[in-house]
């Protein structure tokens, strides 16, 4: 398989801060003119912000494609990975992450041009926090508006046990910090995102799925799938790009499938939901995708499938043809903007 030319594209380091936390992460920007849109990458549980550059084949690079395309691409270490690992060595809960991200981003749009808003593309564990991020702003924004955006979340995740754990960690004199931060939602208040856009995550976990990070047989078919499916020298150049897992992401594993609707009924903007032809993290069959995209109705929300892909999609054969599919989805938001907002979106799915 021969891959496309790839012109040159600056992707530089870059620091961001939420107060005194360093989150950091990769950077790349349009050469010659500003950015139509910024689009934020959220790695998955064990990675870091390179899963969206992989260095085997330059041409599957999320932040190199999306330079190119006119658009900024920010691909940060979430909060417990890179700079903040020594700050954070038990890393952040969902709620936690999303308020340290909303903060961080919205200082970041405050100092730069963002052009049209914020566009996250997630994986994973990524996703789980992508849709908290989405949910909670949605609550901010309906605050900002003079509504109670409460609502919905006291009635979604009333009997999540993952909410009481996470009030119950918050008063951990080692996070006393963290949680007092979380709770102070008016630095990131003003962040906008246009969509989300997220591989490899749902809400049932597949049966007989272990723990991250458990040893198990099937752990490589789990998180790879074929090895056909990725170009040679991955494994090789994957090494800096994996990462420890935070110990309090494993402990939100259990928690989601009960946390998933009551994020899901907050959220206003449009989802894509992606699932490779050998993911095996997830059900994501007929009966499951239709579970998603009811639940999500008031995004909306659309389930497309990448075929010849494992769960890593952004670092396989077919990276380049999800991430241009996730883009043009952003053009779908984006013009969504400008459309009647009950438009219909299109999914694009592959048949």
């Amino acid at each position: 398989m021969t891959a496309p030319p790839v012109a040159s594209t600056e992707i530089r380091p870059i620091t961001l801060h939420d107060a005194d936390l360093p989150l950091s992460g990769l950077i790349a920007e349009p050469e010659r003119a500003a950015p139509r849109a910024v689009v934020v990458a959220l790695h998955g549980g064990g990675m870091r912000a390179g899963y969206f550059h992989g260095q085997a084949l330059p041409s599957l690079s999320l932040l190199a494609l999306g330079a190119r395309l006119g658009y900024t691409v920010l691909a940060l270490d979430r909060p417990g990975y890179g700079a903040s690992a020594e700050r954070l060595p038990d890393g952040q809960s969902l709620t936690e992450q999303s308020a340290t991200l909303r903060r961080a981003l919205g200082r970041f749009a405050a100092e730069r041009d963002t052009g049209e808003g914020l566009f996250v593309v997630a994986h994973s564990f990524g996703g789980k926090v992508a849709l908290t991020l989405a949910a909670d702003a949605a609550d901010a924004a309906d605050a900002g508006d003079g509504r109670d955006g409460r609502d919905g979340r006291d009635a979604g995740d009333a009997g999540d046990a993952g909410d009481a754990a996470d009030a119950g960690d918050a008063g951990d004199a080692g996070d006393a910090g963290d949680a007092g931060d979380a709770g102070d939602e008016s630095a990131g208040a003003d962040v906008e995102l246009l969509g989300l856009d997220i591989s490899g995550c749902a809400r049932h976990y597949a049966p007989d799925v272990p723990l991250p990070g458990a040893a198990c047989r099937d752990s490589r078919r789990l998180h790879w799938g074929p090895l056909r499916l990725y170009p040679p020298g991955t494994f090789r150049e994957s090494g800096p790009i994996v990462a420890p897992l935070p110990a309090r992401e494993l402990h939100e594993w259990e928690h989601w499938p009960a946390r998933f609707p009551g994020l899901a009924a907050r959220i206003r903007v449009p989802v894509r939901l992606t699932f490779a032809e050998y993911e095996d993290w997830w059900r994501h069959g007929p009966a499951e995708t239709e579970e998603l995209t009811r639940l999500l109705a008031g995004a909306p929300a659309v389930v497309c499938r990448q075929r010849a892909a494992g769960h890593n999609i952004s670092l396989g054969w077919s990276a380049r043809a999800y991430h241009l599919r996730a883009l043009r989805f952003l053009e779908d938001c984006l013009a969504r903007r400008r459309r009647a907002p009950h438009e219909a979106l299109s999914p694009h799915p592959l048949p």
